[in-house]
């Protein structure tokens, strides 16, 4: 049975579901860059300094569970970049290609428009497969590639870019 998916703004309280999501990512998968796992207390203050540029941090929550995030951060510092942003979304492990991604991705779009936001960009490690469908599914194109850019697991990783403008 598919539970409803309710989707809203992250608080500090949600800090530790989302740790909890993104650590399979650092210690499991090379979709992640970082290397090890982010505390709840980091957590939070990551949520706040987003939430503090008004920029959107999302959360998917099933059955009062959240199971899912996503948000847009600043894409560089100078100010001519302010109307861009780039997007991050994870999802708990074992839930994907069940429609939440893409319902959590179209909200934080909805809401990037609402902010004027012009151009929203997608970095994705490669090879990622069901993020790139994802991103194309919602209209992004591929944009950049940059090979071996990223070290981790005694590998080099590509990093793939994919924008949309809004």
């Amino acid at each position: 049975m598919k539970t409803d998916i309710q989707i809203r703004p992250a608080g500090a309280g949600d800090a530790e579901a989302i740790a909890r999501i993104y650590a399979h990512y650092i210690t499991d998968t090379a979709i992640s860059f970082e290397e090890q796992p982010v505390a709840p207390a980091e957590m939070a203050d990551r949520i706040r300094e987003i939430q503090a540029l008004a920029l959107p941090w999302l959360v998917a929550e099933r059955d009062g569970r959240v199971v899912g995030y996503a948000y847009a951060s600043k894409w560089k510092g100078r100010c001519a970049y302010r109307h861009s942003v780039e997007s991050t979304i994870y999802l708990e492990a074992g839930l994907e290609g069940q429609g939440i991604g893409s319902r959590l991705y179209a909200e934080l779009l909805a809401d990037l428009r609402e902010r004027s936001i012009h151009v929203v960009i997608g970095g994705i490690a490669q090879p990622n497969p069901a993020c790139v469908a994802l991103h194309e599914r919602l209209g992004f194109t591929k944009v950049a590639h940059f090979r071996e850019v990223g070290y981790k697991f005694e590998r080099w990783i590509d990093v793939a870019y994919w924008q949309k403008a809004l």
